[in-house]
C-alpha cells in the first residue's frame, strides 16, 4: 500500500516540524494496519533560506522514519517561495488482517489515541500568541509514531480504525460513519484536548480549515447547536499528526485501552456506533 502527504510548516523548529511531518505521513499506513518499508522525500524550499534548515528538516524526517523501521530511499526536491515537506511512504499489509473505516458495528465503542487541537495552537503559534515552549506537549504528540497503537490494534482485533488529520475529528468520524453505514455518537465531555486549546478557541485563533471542516460535515451532526463553540471548534480542527480513531466491540475496549495506555499511548473513549441513521453523528 502506497500514502502520500506534505505541508507548510506547523512549527518554528525545522527538526521538529521534519520528525511531526514523517509521523503524518506514516500515519495512513499504520491506520490500516500495515508496516513501512521505504519513504521518498519531497520537498519544497526557497533558496533564500540557509541549507541548515533543510539539513533539520531532512534528520527529522529520517529519524522518524528509521524509528518506524523503514528507510528513505530518494526523493525530490524543487525551489518553492515557502518551505514544503513531506514523504511518499510505501508499505505491506496481509489482505485478510487490513484495517479499514468498513467494519463499525453497532455497540463497538470509539477510542481516540491522541488529543485534539492541533491545528488551534499551530494557528496561535502563527500569530505569536504562543511560544513552541507553550505548546510542548502538542508538538510531542505530533511528534509521537502512531505505530505503538496500530501494534495494539492489530494484537487486540478491532472492527475499524481511521487517523485524524486535515478533515479533523468530525470529517474522519463520519466517513467511517459512512463507508460502514452505521450511526456513531460522540460523547462531547470525553473530548481530550492539548493544553490551552480551548483558551485559544475562545479568543479566535481557529486555523482557515476548520470552517472548511465545519461547513461540510455539519449538515451531518445532530446536536451541534446545543453545544458550545469550543467544542465545536475542537471538533473541526483539522489536526497534523492525530491520533488513531478506533471502533472496537466493547468486550475489547478494557483490553485495548490497557494496552495502549501501557504502551504510553492515550486511549480516550469518546463515544460509540449505534445503527443509524447511518453516515450520521449525533453530539451529546
Amino acid at each position: 500500500m502506497q500514502s502520500v502527504d506534505f505541508f507548510t510548516p506547523v512549527v518554528n523548529d525545522p527538526y521538529n516540524f521534519g520528525r511531526i511531518t514523517a509521523a503524518n505521513a506514516l500515519s495512513d499506513i499504520y491506520a490500516m494496519g500495515a508496516s513501512p518499508l521505504t519513504a521518498l522525500n519531497i520537498v519544497g524550499f526557497p533558496p533564500c533560506l540557509s541549507l541548515d534548515v533543510l539539513a533539520d528538516i531532512l534528520k527529522g524526517g529520517a529519524e522518524a522514519v528509521a524509528e518506524a523501521g523503514a528507510v528513505i530511499v530518494g526523493g525530490h526536491t524543487v525551489e518553492d517561495d515557502e518551505p514544503k515537506y513531506g514523504l511518499a511512504i510505501t508499505g505491506l499489509v496481509d489482505p485478510r488482517k487490513m484495517i479499514t473505516t468498513v467494519g463499525c458495528r453497532p455497540g463497538d465503542q470509539l477510542v481516540l489515541t491522541k488529543p485534539l487541537g492541533t491545528g488551534i495552537l499551530a494557528t496561535a503559534l502563527k500569530g505569536e500568541v504562543l511560544t513552541e515552549k507553550d505548546m510542548a506537549d502538542a508538538i510531542a504528540g505530533m511528534s509521537l509514531l502512531n505505530r505503538e497503537a496500530s501494534r495494539v490494534m492489530m494484537e487486540v482485533g478491532v472492527s475499524a480504525c481511521t487517523d485524524i488529520t486535515g478533515f479533523g475529528l468530525i470529517g474522519h468520524a463520519l466517513e467511517m460513519a459512512e463507508a460502514s453505514e452505521v450511526g456513531m455518537v460522540i460523547d462531547s465531555q470525553a473530548l481530550p484536548a492539548y493544553p490551552q486549546v480551548f483558551e485559544m478557541a475562545h479568543i479566535g485563533l481557529i486555523p482557515v480549515g476548520s470552517y472548511r471542516n465545519r461547513q461540510y460535515y455539519l449538515p451531518r451532526v445532530d446536536g451541534a447547536d446545543q453545544r458550545s463553540h469550543e467544542i465545536i471548534d475542537l471538533l473541526a480542527d483539522p489536526q497534523t499528526s492525530g491520533g488513531l480513531l478506533i471502533s472496537v466491540a466493547a468486550e475489547k475496549t478494557g483490553l485495548l485501552r490497557e494496552k495502549l495506555e501501557a504502551t504510553g499511548c492515550g486511549a480516550f473513549l469518546i463515544g460509540h456506533i449505534e445503527e443509524g441513521p447511518k453516515g450520521r453523528m449525533k453530539i451529546c
